[in-house]
């Protein structure tokens, strides 16, 4: 019987599994969230390196959010995370959610990289 811990390895290998598929040379957004924080990167799986990231756990952002567990907290990583990338020369991206519903924080996030200027 597998563990909830195996099933959400499983589940985030087949998003990323897929996403590879029509990724072509775009790197990915990924996005995890915790029940107190949420964090973005960035990554080129071509160089195999982190071009930009953002978190809660950040000092800019901590002083600002009453806590980084909440869709606030998730919009302005978001839009952190896509003035990183823009000052990176980033431009288009492929959205890898993991083993997260599209939805809630994780959907905050993306709506407001996609309105500070990233393409996915």
């Amino acid at each position: 019987m597998a563990t909830a811990k195996e099933n959400l390895r499983r589940r985030a290998a087949r998003v990323r599994r897929s996403l590879k598929a029509v990724a072509g040379e775009r790197p990915r957004l990924s996005v995890h969230r915790s029940s107190k924080n949420i964090y973005a990167q960035i990554i080129d799986d071509a160089a195999g390196r982190t071009l930009a990231s953002a978190s809660t756990l950040e000092a800019a952002l901590r002083g600002s959010l009453k806590t980084g567990a909440d869709v606030e907290a998730a919009t302005a990583v978001g839009k952190l995370v896509a003035e990183r990338a823009k000052e990176a020369g980033v431009t288009d991206v492929v959205f890898d959610r993991g083993s997260f519903i599209y939805h809630g924080r994780v959907k905050a996030l993306a709506d407001s990289a996609r309105e500070a200027g990233l393409n996915f």
